[in-house]
């Protein structure tokens, strides 16, 4: 996994989540199946941006399949597929809600501020998004931002396609431009459960907007493969 990510860009691990590895597990564990994050199992896990919230998240990241027995398909959906408005896609290029990290990355008194930031934005070769309907108080915003934020979920979920990843898979994904969740499933906690290896990788020449160099990312901090990188 590693190897492979690094033809692709700086393999990196989060220092607030799963102790900092670079190869992180993606499995079921009990007493998070109804929670919004990667160890639930019995609910839906919403189409989402990989660690949303920072300004430092991935560019691209790596799913390998190591097993997955019953088959539980893996959500993908690009935002150059659906169809808004002028309007919308104006509103929605604007900075109005912030996006916070998820439980995972610990205790939220000790976040910081939280800055709004655009849903969408431009990239040289297109649109992109940076969007987690469950962790952005889009209930927040004014009533014209909420119906464009209701109508791109909605975009989402109408052009999104499953992906049965079997062992020996590996998906890449565009984090920048294609959001990704899970179907639900019934978790056994018998060690057979779905498992995936995830690893995220940096492409330092990918610009992203620069009002993201202002963000203060939650405290949360990066350690990168290689000692020179930044």
């Amino acid at each position: 996994m590693l190897l492979l990510a690094s033809m692709i860009g700086e393999p990196f691990g989060w220092r607030g989540q799963q102790e900092g590895r670079l190869v992180n597990n993606v499995m079921p564990a009990r007493g998070y199946e109804s929670v919004q994050t990667g160890a639930s199992s019995s609910i839906l896990l919403s189409p989402h941006t990989e660690d949303s919230f920072h300004p430092h998240r991935s560019h691209v990241f790596l799913l390998g399949c190591v097993r997955n027995p019953d088959g539980v398909a893996t959500t993908i959906a690009s935002v150059r597929d659906v169809n808004l408005s002028a309007a919308d896609h104006e509103i929605l290029l604007r900075p109005t809600i912030p996006i916070l990290p998820d439980l995972t990355y610990g205790d939220a008194e000790k976040w910081g501020a939280a800055d709004p930031i655009p849903t969408l934005w431009e990239r040289s070769d297109g649109l992109c998004l940076r969007y987690d309907p469950d962790y952005t108080p889009w209930a927040d915003a004014d009533p014209e931002y909420r119906e464009a934020y209701l109508r791109l979920g909605s975009e989402l979920e109408r052009v999104t396609r499953r992906v049965v990843l079997e062992p020996g898979d590996v998906a890449i994904i565009d984090n920048d431009v294609v959001v990704h969740g899970r179907v639900p499933f019934t978790a056994r906690f018998d060690g057979t459960d779905r498992w995936l290896k995830r690893v995220n990788v940096a492409m330092p020449d990918r610009p992203r907007p620069m009002a993201e160099l202002t963000e203060n990312g939650y405290g949360q901090l990066v350690d990168y493969l290689s000692l020179e990188s930044k």
